[in-house]
């Protein structure tokens, strides 16, 4: 098979604990990482190679999501276009845990992370991939009413355009140019059956996430001989490790173990306080 490299983006300021956590297991199994950013980081972990995001995408025009700041509607967008311009890459989320080299024999690395979706946060499509396009094609305009959206949605955002107030993707759903937008398209271009089951990239649920961080718990019985990646779904995580245990993960939790076995002090970048205007709610993947 391949090498892939891994590309990640983060968009400025310097990491949390868990971030070098993911980039560091990366790095420890052998495989290359590059880390895009449109600002300083002060915190890379060693070894990993800091890029220009410009690169890739301009910073003019950053949309956020507007309910809560963030910037996963962008990034959503950067993942595309990497893909396309680095046809030795492997998307990963900063909050992607490696837990084998990341690899493909035909160009396609992604996992669902339920029955019926297939999630963005570790990406690979072909060059060619029609999907690949698709993606790149309906991003480039963020006011096109995406026909994946629920009748609902696509009946409020139709109404408001034709009143003369048309909705950006940072006011659509969330999610609206991730999962959503991958799923859809991969069943609409037959790339769906490239899919990989649940087990290999998100072995642990959002509604069991929780075991990650909790003390005592066994999170390692939800990882088979296929799993490659475990997803730790940042902001409910950072959530919870900043509410339960002041922003270091308790040490004899799952995560807590992690951050030992990679060498990570996770006392040198904890999990920060929030500022008292914004909610945890507004703290997204």
């Amino acid at each position: 098979m391949a090498e892939y490299q891994i590309g990640m983006l983060w968009v400025d300021g310097p990491l949390s604990f868990l971030e070098q956590l993911c980039i560091k297991s990366f790095l420890d199994v052998g495989q290359h990482v590059c880390l895009y950013s449109y600002g300083e980081i002060p915190n890379i972990p060693d070894g990993a190679e800091h890029r220009d995001a410009r690169d890739v995408l301009s910073d003019e025009n950053i949309l956020t999501h507007e309910r809560t700041g963030s910037p996963a509607v962008h990034a959503d967008k950067f993942r595309y276009r990497m893909l396309a311009q680095q046809p030795d890459m492997i998307w990963a989320d900063t909050d992607a845990y490696c837990v084998k080299p990341f690899t493909t024999d035909n160009g396609h690395f992604h996992g669902r992370i339920s029955p019926n979706e297939t999630n963005n946060g570790v990406l690979r499509l072909p060059v060619d991939s029609p999907t690949l396009f698709d993606l790149i094609d309906y991003t480039e305009n963020p006011y096109r009413i995406p026909p994946w959206l629920a009748k609902r949605h696509r009946r409020d955002l139709i109404q408001d355009a034709r009143g003369g107030n048309p909705r950006h993707a940072g006011e659509m759903p969330w999610g609206v140019w991730g999962p959503s937008a991958l799923t859809w398209l991969l069943a609409q271009n037959g790339e769906a059956r490239f899919s990989l089951p649940e087990q290999f990239l998100y072995p642990i649920s959002y509604a069991h996430r929780r075991v990650l961080g909790r003390p005592g718990t066994n999170a390692s019985r939800f990882v088979t001989d296929e799993t490659m990646s475990i997803h730790f779904y940042g902001r409910r995580m950072r959530s919870f490790v900043r509410n339960r245990f002041g922003g270091i993960p308790h040490p004899d939790s799952f995560l807590g173990a992690l951050v030992q076995k990679h060498g990570i002090d996770p006392r040198d970048a904890p999990v920060l306080p929030k500022p008292a205007a914004v909610s945890d709610e507004q703290d997204e993947d």
